[in-house]
């Protein structure tokens, strides 16, 4: 990594008020009163800033900088409960940061479901190019939106067993913050036509397009009627090309495509973000079907921008199918070799079940609930290495490499994100792991990979993941669909415990734990969910 001796700085402002993406209006949780938020632009290498106020009423909150590693800043994650408490209303906190990988990524709120709101925006760090293209098109949102604002979608979530819904059914899909929706169908403010995203091609060149998935819970299926993409990167890993008429995005994920605008001057066509059937239908979400694809407008430089395009779409056969392109496909550029026999070997089990009056999912034999008053990496930093059963902490000592073997009992699937690592995709499917590692010389490394949907009484799907213990921490590995983590799908890995003691976390850290003290003294928060 360079080091550039460049700070990037920012200054966030998150508030509520009422926004229309798609002509519904909502209360929207807002980053400078936009939707989505600013764009975070550094190069490799660069370290960048962020301030953020909290303007929210009677909310806590903290953002998370998405797949950097955090190495040699691991209190900067932002995960409340574990690298800080959250900062209160009123108040606000200063992230400082490296940009330690580079390529695509977005920023997030990481208290209780507040993203899934609006508090979200897109991340970019430049590097270096790993394929020709003439254009950069930046990042594409694609996301599930809800016409409710997101707390009464956790309490339906966290809503006794009798009456809960572990996944809630999404109004639509965006593409880059916008969409349309039919008025007709709804008792809220509407305006109709609200209008589609719009991109420029130009014909004869090649265009770079920085795709990921920033929804709560529907994997999305990306295509461009009548265009091959090339896939060049996954998460913040540049991989070897290949072309594909469609890109799986499982939330969290992103991936970078080069489209080559290979039509005639006056073209217009239609990029497509598919939700697909529903799960009832053999699909992968839960999304009403009335609302199950977003489209936007691509122009060609010479195209009548005022007419809608009649482009047909790609074959849709492939959106039944959840998981991420085959293993086999997506090699990285830069080969590394897992160890092959690593130091310890972890069985994680995922269900869904009650704990006597709710029904909650589990890794392994807890469900996760953070308690915002103790950060507990600040505590281990302390010499304070016990935990309670509800922070689910897995210790694996001083072993340099971990296999996770992941099995879902679960009849839907969970985009697995880890924080402060890429780590290796050995292996997926359905039973138990044999063992066998796919591409064992050079298998896919990403920090969010498509865990399929299992079963509760037949056979489990499973991933098998490998990390480096290489960054002394504590790092949530949770489910990325909103309402499963809400629901305790998360638990934290203890890194090298002996080394977290030595870390020098800055003053600030702690006080952050003490500013959300005075604020609870007077004002407890209405925590009903892990509080992630």
């Amino acid at each position: 990594m360079p080091d550039t001796g460049v700070t990037r700085t920012y200054d966030f402002t998150l508030s509520y008020d009422n926004i229309s993406p798609d002509g519904v209006q909502k209360l929207g949780l807002l980053i400078n009163g936009q939707y989505p938020g600013p764009t975070i632009e550094a190069n490799w290498g660069d370290w960048i800033e962020v301030t953020v106020h909290n303007q929210l009423t009677n909310e806590g909150t903290a953002l998370h900088w998405h797949g950097l590693l955090q190495k040699e800043t691991q209190w900067m994650d932002g995960v409340p409960g574990v690298a800080q408490c959250p900062i209160p209303p009123g108040q606000s906190f200063t992230y400082r940061f490296r940009a330690d990988l580079f390529g695509t990524s977005w920023y997030h709120s990481h208290y209780s479901a507040q993203y899934v709101g609006g508090s979200v925006g897109p991340m970019v760090i430049y590097g270096p190019r790993t394929e020709d293209y003439d254009i950069d098109l930046g990042p594409i949102m694609l996301n599930d939106w809800y016409h409710s604002a997101y707390y009464p979608l956790v309490e339906q979530t966290m809503a006794p067993a009798s009456e809960n819904q572990p996944i809630v059914q999404s109004d639509n899909i965006l593409i880059s913050g916008h969409g349309t929706f039919d008025c007709s169908k709804t008792t809220l403010p509407c305006v109709p036509n609200a209008g589609l995203a719009k991109f420029q091609f130009q014909s004869g060149k090649t265009h770079r397009l920085r795709l990921m998935n920033t929804g709560a819970e529907s994997i999305l299926k990306f295509s461009i009627d009548e265009h091959t993409m090339t896939v060049i990167a996954n998460d913040y890993v540049p991989l070897n090309p290949y072309n594909t008429t469609a890109v799986t995005l499982g939330v969290g994920q992103r991936t970078d495509v080069l489209v080559t605008a290979d039509l005639d001057s006056t073209s217009a066509v239609f990029m497509r973000a598919n939700a697909g059937p529903g799960l009832a239908a053999g699909g992968c979400n839960s999304n009403n079907p009335e609302a199950s694809q977003a489209m936007a407008v691509i122009y060609y430089e010479d195209a009548n921008t005022t007419v809608i395009p009649t482009s047909s779409p790609q074959s849709d056969a492939e959106l039944t199918y959840c998981g991420n392109d085959d293993l086999s496909l997506t090699t990285p550029l830069q080969e590394l070799a897992p160890v092959t026999d690593a130091a310890t070997t972890q069985e994680v089990h995922i269900s869904y079940r009650s704990n006597g009056t709710h029904n909650l999912f589990y890794m392994g034999e807890e469900t996760y609930r953070a308690d915002y008053n103790d950060a507990i990496l600040l505590s281990a930093n302390q010499g304070d290495l016990q935990f309670p059963a509800q922070s689910n902490v897995y210790d694996f000592g001083s072993n340099a490499t971990v296999n996770l073997v992941v099995y879902n009992h679960f009849p839907a699937e969970h985009p697995m994100h880890m924080h402060g690592h890429n780590y290796w995709v050995l292996a997926e499917g359905t039973g138990r792991w044999n063992g066998r590692i796919t591409n064992p010389h050079n298998p896919q490394r990403r920090d969010v990979q498509i865990l399929q949907p299992g079963s509760q009484h037949g056979p489990p799907s499973y991933i098998v993941v490998q990390i480096t213990q290489d960054n002394p921490g504590i790092w949530p590995f949770h489910c990325h669909i909103a309402w499963h983590v809400s629901g305790g799908l998360y638990m934290n890995l203890l890194e090298r415990k002996e080394d977290i003691t030595g870390l020098k976390i800055p003053g600030q850290m702690a006080q952050t734990c003490s500013d959300w003290a005075d604020y609870t003294n007077s004002m407890a928060p209405d925590q009903i969910d892990s509080g992630l």
